[in-house]
């Protein structure tokens, strides 16, 4: 019924998906770190426009990271009376502040100093040292990208989508900002190298600082995508049809319910659901009997992992069933 009903429960040998995010992020964070600093006193060293774009990335991605890990821990937070669901919806709070931080300082820092970089044009210096830490930047980057990939790959495998599909659709914000910023470092470590590359051959600053300006809008780019990604979570997105579908079956599937009439898969944290609808029970049951029934069909859908809540009512006569396909 949710991202995590189709896996196994884990064991010694299997990672819980909420671990197999955490070590994506502090993967990611590690190797942003080392870069980030290797890249700044790279950009001291040449005065290369395009590597203090990079620099400012760089930064902006290990902070980045630091949001992500702040919203896995908060967001595992045991449900308590103020908030009888839990507080899965902080993940979404702080991978937008992440988002944010990506646009205002690795965008904004990287086009302003393009932008300077044309109008006041100033040489660059040790390029061998740029290419080397961009170089060894590229191999960092892929490492931190190659964990996103295989976690978003295992995802996507258990939700039988394709890869792209899943990362987009995913309720786990913390993959789908690593995934897509890692991979935009791996594409702006080109456009820095091919910028830095034109520098020195033509002598001219002009390349190196398109290369900062291109740097920063792919920067902005993603940064407004994942913007757009929280924010649709945060004010309350559905689950998508496959998952509505799989759960009318499972429903359909008690001996306890007779037909659907209405159901609401409303997300409410990374891979964490509200079940609402309407259900006609078996037999023709007497109110008291009817609500004992009905609590322990919730009690029965709460027990799914992902499902934290479940407020189930009584179809109206009228009401038409809620009929899907056998997968």
């Amino acid at each position: 019924m949710t991202e995590t009903a189709s896996t196994a429960p884990p064991d010694g040998r299997t990672r819980t998906p909420h671990a197999e995010s955490t070590l994506t992020v502090v993967v990611a964070f590690a190797a942003n770190a080392l870069i980030a600093v290797a890249k700044t006193v790279a950009a001291v060293l040449t005065g290369a426009a395009s590597m203090l774009a990079e620099a400012a990335h760089s930064w902006a991605d290990t902070g980045n990271e630091v949001f992500l890990l702040v919203a896995q821990r908060r967001s595992a937070r045991e449900p308590d009376r103020s908030h009888p669901l839990g507080y899965g919806r902080e993940v979404y709070v702080w991978s937008l502040f992440a988002a944010i931080g990506l646009f205002a300082v690795g965008a904004g820092v990287s086009i302003t100093h393009g932008i300077q970089e044309l109008v006041h044009p100033e040489p660059a210096s040790s390029f061998v040292v740029a290419y080397v830490v961009l170089g060894v930047s590229f191999l960092l980057e892929g490492t931190s990208f190659l964990q996103a990939w295989r976690q978003a790959r295992s995802g996507a495998a258990r939700r039988d989508q394709d890869l792209w599909e899943h990362v987009l659709a995913t309720s786990d914000p913390t993959v789908r900002a690593v995934f897509f910023e890692d991979a935009a470092a791996l594409v702006g470590i080109v456009i820095a190298t091919a910028g830095i590359a034109a520098h020195q051959v033509t002598g001219s600053p002009v390349p190196d600082a398109i290369g900062s300006i291109l740097v920063g809008v792919l920067l902005a780019v993603v940064a407004v995508l994942l913007i757009d990604r929280n924010r649709r979570f945060l004010v309350g997105e559905t689950a998508d049809p496959d998952l509505q579908r799989a759960a009318v079956r499972a429903l359909l599937a008690m001996p306890e319910i007779a037909r659907v009439t209405q159901l609401r898969l409303e997300v409410v944290g990374a891979r964490q659901l509200l079940v609402t609808g309407a259900v006609d029970l078996t037999g023709d049951l007497a109110e008291h009997d009817a609500a004992h029934v009905l609590a322990a069909v919730e009690r029965q859908v709460t027990a799914v992992p992902g499902v934290v809540g479940a407020v189930l009512s009584l179809s109206e006569s009228d009401e038409p069933d809620l009929v899907v396909e056998s997968p």
